[in-house]
Order: C-alpha cells, then structure tokens, then sequence
C-alpha cells in the first residue's frame, strides 16, 4: 500500500495525566503500542516513535515493534518531537503518516484511508471525523523540511497546513479522535456514560 513511513509522538510527560502516556494502558495494551499497531495494520512498511519522556519504561513495556527516535527536547514542545521524527524517517520512503499517541480510538482504517490519498497522488492527506480535521495527517517527502522549519513550540504542523491549504486533501475517516489528556478522559472510553 505505497512506500509509507509511520510515525508516532508520544515524547510527553503527560502532566495532566500524571505520567507519560506512552504508558497509559487502554484496554489492555498501552497508548504506544495500540498507536504503532494501528499504523502498521493501516499499511506503514515501517512505523517510528519518537519518545522522550519515560522512554526507558515505555522501550522495556513496549509488545510492538518500531524504531525508537529519542528526543531529549521534549520539554520545549510538540514541535521538537515532530522535527525529530520526521529527520529520522529514512530516504527510502516516499512520505510518512504522522499520529498521536494519545487517540487510542483512531483507527487502522483511518491509515489505510489517508495512505490511499497519497497513492492517487496527494502531498498532504489529513483525516476528518464529522468534517472536523485531525489525524493521521500524511506528508510527502518535498515538504519534510519545510513541515520541520515550521514548527514551534507546541505548534506542529498546522501552520504549514494553513499555508498550503491548496494542496490539502481532507480523507473522511471512521473512528473517534478524542485525546485522552487525563485519567477521567480515559475512564469515560472505558465506561461510556448512556446516552
């Protein structure tokens, strides 16, 4: 399904959450490892994450296998972990799906959907749920580097994607993108309140 790259931030302390959500279990596995299965059964030849935080703890917990790119940044913001994994994504692949490690409910479907934008010829692929944007987001190769040179702080690549707006194409995608930034985010996914 194309010559993609996966990559997952997950460097973060976590501070609302009370520890770095690389670790965090959710429904019996962690956040790292669901976010690296979601990205390798949604077709990425190869998935990176880049870790900072705990990142002895999540490499020793971690079942799924994926190429570690340390980043001792992580305090300075999401933008050092999105400069470190894109500089590590290897010249052999063409682009590289971007996600987070924090939106246990994206899924494997939502990959492969964005992963066949970029086969009909799309630079830039970002997901939409309710025609809302958010991730996994693909990137070509050309605009690594200026994906990178435009990242702050906790800025990403959002700024690029506002600035490039005529190459963006929006991917409808099934799942549920809700961040999990603290424990009650994670027990109302795991004991839904009725509707």
């Amino acid at each position: 399904m194309g010559n993609t790259a996966g990559l997952v931030l997950a460097a973060g302390a976590g501070r609302r959450f009370g520890q770095p959500k690389a670790l965090v279990e959710y429904d019996g596995r962690s956040l790292l490892d669901r976010a690296v299965a979601t990205l390798r059964d949604g077709g990425c030849r190869q998935v990176l994450a880049v870790l900072g935080a705990g990142a002895e703890q999540a490499l020793a917990a971690a079942t799924e296998a994926f190429t570690p790119v340390m980043n001792r940044r992580w305090g300075q913001g999401l933008s050092t972990s999105l400069k470190a994994g894109l500089a590590a994504v290897p010249s052999r692949y063409d682009g590289v799906v971007v996600t987070l490690v924090d939106q246990p409910r994206i899924e494997a479907e939502a990959v492969r959907r964005i992963i066949a934008a970029a086969a009909e010829g799309a630079t830039i692929a970002v997901a939409t749920y309710a025609g809302r944007r958010g991730h996994p987001m693909y990137f070509a190769r050309e605009h690594l580097d200026g994906i990178a040179a435009g990242a702050v702080g906790d800025r990403g690549a959002r700024d690029f994607i506002a600035a490039n707006g005529d190459l963006v194409r929006e991917v409808a995608c099934p799942g549920d993108p809700l961040d999990v930034d603290t424990p009650a985010d994670l027990e109302a996914l795991q004991h839904p309140s009725p509707a």
